[in-house]
């Protein structure tokens, strides 16, 4: 054989790997990316609850939304509620109700491509809650009712209360529940959701890559929806809530979070408090059930926006209200807890016909090596 040929095939062989992984990726992208909007259910009146109808204008986008204003519409705090992966408003209407009676006005929304909004054409990110809920931000802010405004998300939403903090000067207050650190270490999660016989060996490199891929319809980068980048850069109050036993955004998440935000108000004089609540037995949905997470929140956010409420009444008040969860299972994506797992998944992923049709199947062009140093577990 000669040298050329030889170079040849050690080259084909060598790209193998890279053209597999690539695959992937995009079939990761098109079942993992394009969340099954489910309008409301239920609307707030049938909890007691007095509420308007809205629509929020976003980026490239329109959002259904309610507003629920609070002591018979008295000028005062505001918060603005973004949901999770594959959730809708109505499942907010627990922590409304609670919000309520600590007397908080609420402006809870509808995520693109879930609840009432539309499907999407391209895949839904962090970055995209981000967005949202920065829209929910200014959305709530302009309400005369609202005098000032916080912004709390659970999830992919707490991803996005997160981002529309660091964003926002005006955003007062933050609490984020169950949120993922960075966008790669959800995407390596995902494989174990999935049941993929993925060795760490290989399955952090193929986190790195897929969630590039995932993000390149929309032109957003790694560093720009993680939430740990932003958690540093966003100064005011914040509480970040897990549950010791999530098994779809594990409880480490929290720590990272809590150790960025801390880390960069280190030797700031003037910094605001970073709190952090533990709730234990605690899964991925509803903490809201438990009064201890009640109570810290309506606790916190009394204290961060100045009432309306002395702190210890708003957490003793909420933490008598009887928020049960509502609708439809909140995890992980159901395409991916829907995979058969294992062998087959990745037999199927590797079959010609897996990749037929998808769009932008070329190589990618990837504008950093990939560090192994930077993908500790």
């Amino acid at each position: 054989m000669s040298s050329v040929r030889r170079a040849g095939l050690a080259a084909a062989i060598a790209a193998a790997p890279l053209a597999l992984a690539y695959r992937f990726a995009l079939v990761y992208r098109v079942r993992a990316g394009f969340p099954r909007p489910e309008p409301p259910r239920i609307a707030p009146s049938e909890l007691g609850l007095p509420f308007e109808s809205l629509t929020v204008p976003a980026p490239q986008s329109s959002l259904a939304a309610w507003f629920i204003p609070a002591r018979g519409g008295s000028r005062g705090p505001g918060v603005a509620l973004v949901h999770g992966w594959e959730s809708a408003r109505d499942r907010t209407l627990p922590l409304v109700l609670v919000l309520h009676a600590a007397g908080f006005h609420v402006l809870t929304v509808d995520v693109r491509g879930h609840g009432a909004n539309p499907p999407e054409e391209l895949p839904v990110s962090a970055g995209e809650f981000g967005l949202d809920a920065r829209a929910a931000l200014e959305a709530l802010l302009a309400r005369p009712e609202v005098t000032v405004g916080a912004i709390a998300g659970h999830s992919m939403g707490g991803i996005g209360a997160i981002l529309a903090a660091a964003a926002d000067p005006r955003v007062a207050a933050l609490v984020a529940t169950a949120t993922p650190a960075d966008p790669w270490r959800l995407t390596r999660q995902t494989f174990r959701l999935a049941n993929l016989p993925i060795p760490d060996l290989v399955a952090y490199p193929l986190a790195w890559l897929t969630t590039r891929v995932f993000l390149r319809p929309r032109g957003h980068t790694v560093e720009s929806i993680s939430a740990t980048r932003a958690i540093a850069r966003y100064g005011g109050p914040a509480l970040l809530i897990h549950g010791d036993h999530d098994a779809v955004v594990p409880v480490a998440h929290l720590a990272r979070l809590e150790r960025a935000a801390r880390e960069a108000r280190a030797g700031v004089t003037d910094a605001t408090r970073v709190e952090s609540l533990i709730i234990r037995g605690g899964h991925h949905s509803w903490l809201y059930e438990s009064p201890d997470y009640r109570r810290a929140v309506a606790r916190f956010l009394a204290r961060a926006l100045g009432g309306p409420l002395e702190p210890e009444t708003a957490g003793d008040i909420a933490a008598g209200v009887p928020a049960t969860r509502i609708g439809v299972l909140e995890g992980p994506v159901r395409a991916i807890a829907a995979e058969p797992g294992r062998i087959r998944s990745l037999a199927g992923i590797a079959t010609p016909r897996a990749i037929r049709a998808l769009p932008d199947a070329t190589a990618p062009t990837l504008d950093e090596p990939f560090n192994p140093l930077a993908l500790a577990p």
